[in-house]
């Protein structure tokens, strides 16, 4: 089947995009969803159980706290908190740790460990995707339910200060609110120093009951400079004192109220041994978690290694402490140690309310959930729970009632972690067959393209697509035989919970055509060639058709750059790679003009282009009275002419310096806007171009280069030419002279005066 080149690349493009998007379906899973109709939970909450007895808890329990205050400090790692770090730089965060009223935890921060999904599951409770990385970059408005939107919903005034993704993801959610950008990574002070001025004059007020912090220093000093440099230290011990500021403000304030204050010191996510995070190592999933408050009952002598848990456990605990419905779609478990202080009713209506709403985002979520281990844990502890409020009701305070509490408490515990278990592994659960399939129609395409490249580059531009053939074969009808095979065995062994198991068998169908039709074009392509490449080992090869080195440069920069993306570090510094391969390249190409100049296509010295001078390519006649017209024209048929031949000395010496050229404007426009993490903030030439110390350098220079273009567009071009040229430097000076003023300064120094 023959094609031309547009074609051709056309119906790969369309296929490309097909086995993306299959991937990309298997690749980000389906989010846990809340159930629907329960928009009026939050009214109407899960009454308390009971057994033959009416239950008079039908509400929400009251709050625990009267406020809250949450201090996250971006990339604090367990260890700056419970390490050796903490014991030198934070004195007063590790005496609340080992001596104060505190509860200690280690959260842990599932991938993608970035910022914005982060503080998207410390406010719902839910499991953020890989997706959310690419809205890190511009934060869209959190429509999921949260925290903050639920207390905001209750008449609670909240008050944040620092990194601007809260305001993005919570507009109009906070009565008073300075955000600060997260992108200018070299500045670690001014970050923090911009929430640290607005403390004094809030800890004095009363007026609120949710305060938020987001600190951001720490996370660049480690984007900078890794997490052992000394600059960490300053910066933990920067944050202690706030923490402690803090503290002692809640502590002289809880003396007017009814209810103790709640501090929490946490972090969004971990920092590498390298600096960065994104990964899922454990440097970079290990975040510090202390709970702070006068309700905390410790014994003396009592020591409390951190625990682990989920970084989700927040959003439910945060609910509870001020008397809010926890969080639709949170898959996590209430933090137990905050509340084992209350009476053992108290204690038990919580888990339960937690119990259900896991149960409910179970049976949302999950088909067979009766079959889930949790689920009937639950309804064990389900019933559990109503026989000891029939004991309850009825007075019966022996020690019969408090041993079947604790066995309900127990029996609360371990559901809710098999519930939380259930629902993060169904969140985290990705499509492999859909991933494998749509892997495997990109590289059968890429293949048939890199296959066609010598044909596509002919002159005619014609591919002969062997697509026929193949599915008239025997080979063909095994493939699908076999794939059907296997999708019948992958979809009845997940229970359809797969993306092409949930497709009807005819569009099933014709992805398998596709990909056995495919997979046989590419080895009737390789088998073609191989014939190809043994008939052309008889005879001479030709140039139209022969790999040069230049092709397999970009062939293998393709497949390296490719590669590259599968590490972090790689993406955060992807241009240089691009540096690296456009550099390599201009060299590459260099290298085959100057041979092609110098020593032709057959490797024998040829003349190059010099002063009163005619080159050839290929061979020079004889200047001799001797050498007549038959001879010059035996000389340039014996041999290819080169392209070089068609132009004359002047155009080919632009030829031979344009590589240079393209050199040295890319080192120009690589020098022009530093980039990157770690380049981000050094100075570049854009800075020196818009800076007001350099105007008159830069009106000379401009002047300079009008100069010489008006001269040289005099010479050689054309009045079509000149005019496309006085046009676009008119553009240029219009472009200068709205942002600055810079190639005519005495116009903003008037305008200065003028003032």
């Amino acid at each position: 089947m023959r094609l031309g080149s547009g074609s051709f690349a056309a119906c790969c493009i369309v296929i490309e995009v097909l086995g993306v998007a299959l991937f990309l379906r298997g690749f980000f899973p389906a989010p846990v969803c809340a159930p629907a109709g329960t928009e009026h939970q939050a009214e109407y909450p899960a009454p308390e159980p009971s057994a033959g007895a009416s239950s008079n808890w039908t509400k929400l329990p009251p709050p625990l706290f009267s406020k809250v205050v949450i201090m996250l400090i971006d990339a604090l790692r367990d260890d700056f908190v419970f390490g050796s770090k903490g014991v030198k730089f934070m004195p007063y965060t590790t005496y609340l740790v080992e001596k104060g009223s505190s509860h200690s935890f280690v959260a842990e921060a599932k991938p993608p460990t970035v910022t914005m999904p982060r503080i998207k599951a410390l406010t719902t409770g839910s499991l953020p995707g890989f997706i959310d990385v690419v809205r890190n970059l511009n934060s869209p408005a959190l429509l999921e339910d949260n925290v903050i939107t639920r207390a905001k919903a209750a008449g609670k005034r909240i008050i944040f200060y620092g990194d601007d993704t809260w305001v993005k993801l919570f507009p109009k959610h906070f009565v008073e609110y300075d955000g600060t950008t997260s992108f200018f990574v070299s500045d670690y002070t001014e970050v923090d120093d911009n929430v640290t001025r607005h403390l004094d004059k809030v800890l004095k007020r009363r007026d609120w009951d949710v305060l938020i912090l987001h600190y951001l220093g720490l996370d660049h000093i480690g984007h900078v400079s890794g997490p052992n440099s000394p600059l960490v230290g300053r910066k933990l011990g920067e944050m202690d004192s706030v923490l402690m500021k803090i503290h002692t403000s809640l502590l002289s304030e809880e003396r007017e109220t009814l209810l103790p204050s709640l501090l929490v010191l946490c972090g969004d996510h971990g920092m590498s041994e390298a600096g960065g995070h994104g990964a899922s190592s454990v440097e970079e999933v290990n975040t510090a978690l202390v709970v702070i408050s006068s309700a905390f009952e410790r014994k003396p002598g009592d020591i409390r290694h951190p625990k682990h848990v989920q970084q989700t456990d927040l959003a439910v605990t945060l609910s509870v402490g001020l008397g809010l419905p926890i969080p639709k779609s949170s898959v996590g478990r209430l933090m137990f140690p905050v509340v084992e202080g209350k009476p053992m009713r108290e204690q038990l209506r919580f888990l339960h309310l937690n119990a259900v709403q896991l149960s409910r985002l179970l049976q949302e979520n999950v088909p067979s959930y009766e079959k889930e281990p949790g689920f009937e844990q639950f309804k064990v502890s389900e019933r559990l729970h109503g026989n000891w409020i029939r004991l309850y009701l009825e007075e019966n305070n022996s020690e019969v009632l408090f041993n079947l509490g604790t066995k309900v408490r127990r029996q609360y515990l371990d559901a809710l972690r098999t519930l939380s278990l259930s629902l993060s592994r169904q969140a985290a659960q990705y499509d492999v067959y859909s991933m494998a399939l749509g892997t495997v129609l990109v590289l059968e395409v890429l293949a048939l393209l890199l296959l066609g490249v010598p044909q596509a580059l002919s002159g005619r531009a014609e591919l002969d697509v062997p697509l026929l053939s193949p599915v008239s074969s025997l080979l063909f009808y095994l493939l699908l035989l076999v794939l059907a095979a296997l999708h019948v065995t992958v979809c009845t062994s997940a229970n359809g919970s797969c993306y092409l198991c949930s497709l009807p068998w005819l569009m099933a169908g014709g992805v398998m055509v596709l990909i056995s039709a495919l997979l046989c074009a590419v080895l009737s392509a390789l088998a073609r060639m191989a014939a190809s490449r043994k008939h052309l080992s008889q005879t001479p090869p030709q140039s139209s058709s022969r790999w040069s080195e230049l092709d397999l440069l970009i062939l293998l920069g393709t497949v390296g750059h490719v590669l590259s993306l599968g590490a972090s570090s790689f993406i955060e510094e992807e241009h240089q790679t691009w540096y690296f391969l456009v550099n390599t390249l201009c060299v590459a190409l260099c290298h085959e003009i100057y041979r092609g100049c110098f020593l032709g296509d057959g490797g024998a010295p040829q003349p190059c282009p010099h002063a009163g001078g005619e080159f050839d390519g290929v061979a020079v006649a004889p200047r001799g009275k001797s050498a007549g017209p038959d001879v010059w024209e035996r000389d340039r048929a014996s041999k290819d002419p080169s392209p070089l031949d068609a132009l004359r000395g002047p155009e080919r010496w632009m030829v031979l310096a344009s590589p240079w050229l393209i050199l040295t404007c890319c080192r120009l426009l690589r020098s022009l806007n530093q980039t990157g993490v770690q380049g981000a903030h050094r100075p570049d030439l854009g800075h020196w171009l818009t800076s007001s110390d350099h105007k008159t350098e830069l009106s000379v220079l401009a002047a300079l280069s009008l100069i010489m273009i008006f001269v040289l567009v005099q010479k050689r071009c054309s009045l079509a030419s000149k005019v496309a040229v006085a046009f676009g430097l008119l553009g240029v000076y219009c472009y200068r002279a709205a942002i600055g003023n810079v190639l005519f300064p005495w116009q903003q120094d008037n305008k200065d005066i003028s003032k």
